[in-house]
């Protein structure tokens, strides 16, 4: 096996959860640990599916059935990134609400979606982390 293949969604993961780490606590001007997770600009998620399907296509070409898989897998993980967990966030915060008073209540996190410049930031960040990994390692 390539071990670019290996190294590139964790060199992905590694990198743009930090780069949302400090966007997140500039942005609400303290350290955001609470907001570590889903959600957030980039879309770590998007980023490393991208970064995936950029690496199969700068080494396979696009006419590859790997590109077709990992273009595929990019989409569902963006329209679930940017529909599915956004609803998930909203039905959350409605809970909260009619709960607030409620003191056994687990306060449900909020803040579960992308929004589509978050999502954007992932795949921008993804595909020059895959350029990025191409050319480090060559064709292996």
């Amino acid at each position: 096996m390539d071990i670019a293949y290996l190294v590139t969604p964790l060199v992905t993961w590694i990198t743009v959860g930090p780069i949302k780490f400090l966007i997140n606590s500039i942005k609400a001007r303290r350290w955001a640990f609470n907001l570590v997770g889903n959600g957030g600009f980039p879309s770590n998620h998007s980023a490393v599916v991208s970064s995936m399907a950029t690496l199969i296509a700068l080494r396979e070409g696009i006419g590859h059935p790997a590109f077709g898989v990992a273009v595929t897998l990019c989409f569902i993980v963006i329209i679930d990134a940017n529909s599915l967990r956004q609803h998930v966030g909203k039905q959350a915060a409605a809970i909260n609400r009619l709960a607030k008073d409620d003191g056994n209540h687990k306060w449900l996190r909020e803040r579960m979606g992308h929004t589509l410049v978050e999502i954007a930031g992932g795949l921008c960040t993804g595909i020059a982390i895959g350029h990025l990994v191409n050319a480090i390692f060559g064709r292996g």
